[in-house]
């Protein structure tokens, strides 16, 4: 990504979104964004692209082993999650109050 300007995404952390490409793509089924990378233009999202790590023992972790955790997908692979409308949609940005606020486009309602 260009460092000169900083990108704006519509998805947060804490999301809940749908995958719409790659091998965990479920358009039915929402999850939560754990961790939102800006400048490399990725999400982590709970419970997609499961990566195994070997992991040496260490004062922490005494067992080491191998752990399961998620790694991160594009940004564009994830579409936000609207529950009143029950499908993956859009984002608008409308001004209210001086603030502004995501709003869906397919039920208009405001994202929290």
């Amino acid at each position: 990504m260009s460092t000169r300007f900083k990108p704006k995404y519509n998805i947060k952390k804490g999301d809940t979104v749908v995958v719409i490409a790659g091998d965990d793509k479920d358009l039915k089924k929402p999850r939560k964004v754990l961790e939102v990378i800006v400048d490399k233009g990725r999400v982590v999202v709970e419970g997609v692209n499961i990566i195994t790590k070997h992991t040496k023992p260490s004062a922490q972790n005494t067992k080491g082993g191998i752990v399961k955790k998620e790694a991160p997908i594009n940004i564009s692979n994830v579409m936000l999650w609207d529950a009143k409308a029950g499908a993956a949609t859009k984002v608008k940005r409308n001004r209210e109050n001086g603030k502004l606020v995501r709003v869906s486009k397919k039920s208009g309602e405001v994202i929290k």
